[in-house]
């Protein structure tokens, strides 16, 4: 998984993704270990960051389960089994705060684990 969570992170940056980052979320969901978010500076951008994942995760061997949200590109969504991409505008990043609502989770989870 570190392999392929490297290679996403590289290409979105080869690919002038903003604020790349990557978060583990093994321990909070069972839909993926990984959780990639960046920032797109167009729908434009968005979609061809989409593309380059997944272009760069097929070399790699790794079939994508889907894409989602390609038409309107404001917020996709790139399924890699094991990491989730999400590649927003600004405003959708700025709106739905991932890494908040993810970090809080976390948080709660360990607060009600003790």
């Amino acid at each position: 998984m570190q392999d392929l969570q490297n290679l996403v992170v590289k290409t979105l940056e080869d690919g002038k993704a903003v604020d790349v980052t990557a978060i583990d979320v093994r321990k909070l969901t069972s839909i993926a270990d990984a959780f990639v978010i960046c920032t797109a500076t167009s729908t434009r951008h968005a979609k061809s960051l989409a593309d380059k994942v997944t272009i760069a995760a097929k070399a790699a061997g790794v079939m994508p389960l889907s894409v989602e949200g390609d038409s309107a590109a404001e917020w996709i969504l790139v399924d890699l089994q094991d990491i989730i991409i999400h590649i927003l505008l600004a405003e959708q990043r700025a709106f739905y705060q991932l890494e908040k609502l993810w970090s809080t989770a976390e948080a709660m989870r360990q607060h009600s684990a003790s």
